[in-house]
C-alpha cells in the first residue's frame, strides 16, 4: 500500500488505564479483551489490513504481559519494544525516547485503545512531506478541540467547558475556528525528534503541536464516513465490540 516508502507504527501500549478499573488491577490496557481478543490485537491486525508491517509497541504498566503476548504472536511481522519501565513518559516522551527505533521514515502513531475504520492510505496521501504531522480528527463531541484555520492547518486547542485557549496566535478568533476532536490517529515525520531535543523525560505530543506549531506544518484530515471509539471506560466496551461487529460488515 505505501509503495515509496516503509511506514512504521507506534501503538502506545504503556498507559495506567486507570479508566478501565478493576480490569487493568490485573492485566495491562492493551491486553483488554474486546469480541475475545485484545485490545492490541485489534488494532495491529487493522493496521496490517492496511498494509503495515512494522511495529514499535511502548510498554511500563504490566509491560512483562505485554511482552510476553506479543512474543508468541509471530504473525505480527516486525517488533520492537520501546522500555519505559522506568517513567511513564506520556505521549510525548514516549516518541522522543523511541527515537532510536524508527526507521527514518513516516510513522503512525495509534493509541491502543482506538477502535476504527480509519483510511491510513487517505491519511498519509493528505500528507504533506513539508508537514511536521498529521492528525486525523472527527467531529465527535467533547469538551477540548484543536483548532484549525480553513486550509485546516492547527492554530491552538480550546477548553469550551472552562473557555481556556491555547495558541501563540493571541489575536486567534476561535469563533473564526473549525474545531475538531482529536482521533488519537496521526503520521509523523521523523524530524520531530530533532524538535524534541530540549524537551524532559515526560511531556504531552499535543502540547508539543501547541508549541511548535506557528514554526511547523501540522494539519489535520476529517475522514468522511470515520467510525471509532475510545476504549477507555467500562461502558465502552460493549460499545466497542458492536462497533467491530459493524465493521465486519
Amino acid at each position: 500500500m505505501f509503495p515509496e516508502r516503509e511506514i512504521q507504527a507506534f501503538i502506545f501500549a504503556a498507559g495506567l488505564g486507570t479508566r478501565l478499573k478493576p480490569i487493568t488491577d490485573s492485566i495491562p490496557k492493551a491486553l483488554v479483551p474486546i469480541a475475545g481478543r485484545p485490545l492490541i490485537e485489534h488494532v495491529i491486525e487493522s493496521l496490517q489490513s492496511q498494509g503495515i508491517n512494522d511495529f514499535i509497541v511502548n510498554v511500563h504498566h504490566f509491560a512483562e504481559q505485554i511482552e510476553e503476548y506479543l512474543a508468541e504472536r509471530s504473525d505480527f511481522g516486525s517488533l520492537a519494544i520501546s522500555n519505559e519501565r522506568d517513567l511513564l513518559r506520556e505521549t510525548g516522551g514516549a516518541i522522543k525516547h523511541a527515537e532510536p527505533l524508527f526507521n527514518g521514515n513516516p510513522f503512525i502513531v495509534h493509541n491502543v485503545d482506538i477502535i476504527s475504520n480509519v483510511d491510513l492510505y487517505n491519511l498519509l496521501t493528505k500528507h504533506k512531506k513539508t508537514s511536521l504531522a498529521t492528525l486525523l480528527v472527527s467531529e465527535r463531541a467533547t469538551q477540548r478541540y484543536l483548532l484549525f484555520n480553513n486550509d485546516m492547518r492547527l492554530v491552538g486547542w480550546t477548553n469550551i467547558a472552562t473557555g481556556e485557549v491555547k495558541s501563540p496566535y493571541k489575536d486567534l478568533d476561535i469563533n473564526q475556528c473549525k474545531k475538531y476532536a482529536f482521533s488519537g490517529i496521526h503520521i509523523i515525520e521523523p524530524r520531530i525528534c530533532q524538535l524534541m531535543t530540549d524537551y524532559p523525560e515526560k511531556f504531552s505530543i499535543i502540547d508539543f503541536y501547541l508549541d511548535k506549531l506557528a514554526e511547523q506544518e501540522i494539519y489535520g484530515v476529517v475522514q468522511d464516513n470515520l467510525r471509532m471509539i475510545d476504549v477507555g471506560k467500562l461502558h465502552s466496551l460493549d460499545d466497542a465490540e458492536k462497533l467491530l461487529d459493524e465493521l465486519k460488515d
